[in-house]
């Protein structure tokens, strides 16, 4: 029963989502540089914490590899995203602050960044996992914590925040990485496993969250939100990206978030909860609809980077009413008609983006 409900949405959705990428990348100089047509590379998952990105990638993972890359072009899936890192920021603080010392990333449990450009302290862990990813690069350290702590120095200094981890006492930070070994090991252990999959004949899914906070006016400042982010973005993964995005209200994704947290599985990606003030502060709003209305180019968003110019097609999945959370039932309990509404919905954002991929 669960295999013949899982084909049944595996085929038609299959069918829904058929096209090619013809994605153009502009010289800032004004020259142009284009891309053959192809079959997505990237895609970038992203939408408000809650929203139905982790049930996509479920989702897309299970999809059958030879009637996607038949029918559309989507390839079978490798897939990472950014919450482990924020996972681990959170633990470092609450170790260093169960010491009695100030918390490095985060100074409560329920408080967002102490310091903002983690944000792309984030996407530059994301680029060094698609760049080992490629390259089938599989560290071995003597210690994962160490590695991990060296991998967020490195990151920090790249977007100009400090470097905290390199400047602890000797002591205290052996007495950490003792503590976090463990943990730190689960994420190279991960890490590894996705290396292993490889990422020949594949689409790599990437899923990460950005936004604002409530209320505040477009375009989001540095760096908050999408706009910041995708241009901390590798050209690496900037010349082959499309974005998916799960489109909610932030009224939703805190309603979705509520009801995903359980607390005692902290660290999932489907279960984990994000904590009120950060909903409210980082995610009470998003700037994909600005970016969208002031792209140079329909059903894009306008990325400057790296001297370039990037226009990334966009797909928009409406689950403003909710048609993903029955995903994260067993297969035989999933109706027909949430089936049908999750296809509707999938063929239209994939017509999007399949036009934001012409010209």
């Amino acid at each position: 029963m669960k295999l013949k409900f899982l084909l049944l949405v595996v085929g038609i959705t299959c069918m829904s989502m058929s096209f090619i990428q013809a994605q153009k990348t502009t010289s800032l100089t004004g020259s142009y540089k284009t891309t053959e047509a192809k079959p997505i590379d990237v895609l970038l998952l992203l939408a408000l914490p809650a929203s139905g990105k982790s049930e996509a990638r479920r989702y897309l993972a299970n999809l059958s590899p030879k009637d996607c890359e038949s029918q559309f072009g989507i390839k079978d899936t490798v897939q990472f995203d950014d919450f482990p890192y924020v996972h681990m920021m959170r633990r470092i603080s609450e170790e260093l602050m169960a010491r009695e010392h100030e918390g490095m990333f985060f100074s409560s449990p329920v408080m967002s960044f102490r310091e903002p450009k983690d944000w792309g302290t984030l996407i530059q862990l994301v680029n060094e996992d698609y760049s080992d990813l490629i390259a089938g690069n599989k560290p071995s350290p003597v210690s994962a914590a160490e590695w991990l702590f060296d991998r967020l120095d490195a990151a920090r200094t790249k977007v100009g925040a400090i470097p905290a981890l390199g400047n602890l006492p000797k002591s205290l930070r052996n007495d950490l990485a003792a503590s976090l070994e463990k943990e730190a090991t689960d994420l190279l252990n991960n890490k590894i496993a996705t290396i292993d999959m490889g990422a020949t004949n594949k689409t790599v899914v990437i899923e990460f969250a950005r936004g604002g906070a409530a209320d505040s006016p477009m375009p989001l400042p540095e760096p908050y939100g999408y706009k910041y982010s995708l241009a901390q973005l590798s050209p690496e993964i900037l010349d082959k990206a499309s974005i998916l995005y799960i489109w909610v209200s932030p009224e939703e994704a805190r309603r979705k978030n509520e009801a995903r947290t359980d607390p005692n599985d902290p660290g999932s990606i489907l279960n984990h909860g994000v904590p009120l003030a950060v909903m409210y502060n980082d995610y009470g709003c998003d700037d994909i609809s600005w970016m969208l209305e002031n792209s140079n180019k329909a059903n894009t968003a306008h990325v400057e980077s790296h001297g370039n110019v990037y226009n990334l097609p966009v797909g928009r999945f409406d689950n403003r009413t909710d048609k993903t959370s029955f995903l994260r039932n067993p297969p035989e309990q999933w109706s027909k008609g949430n089936i049908a509404s999750l296809q509707d919905a999938m063929k239209t954002a994939f017509n999007e983006l399949s036009q934001g991929s012409i010209g």
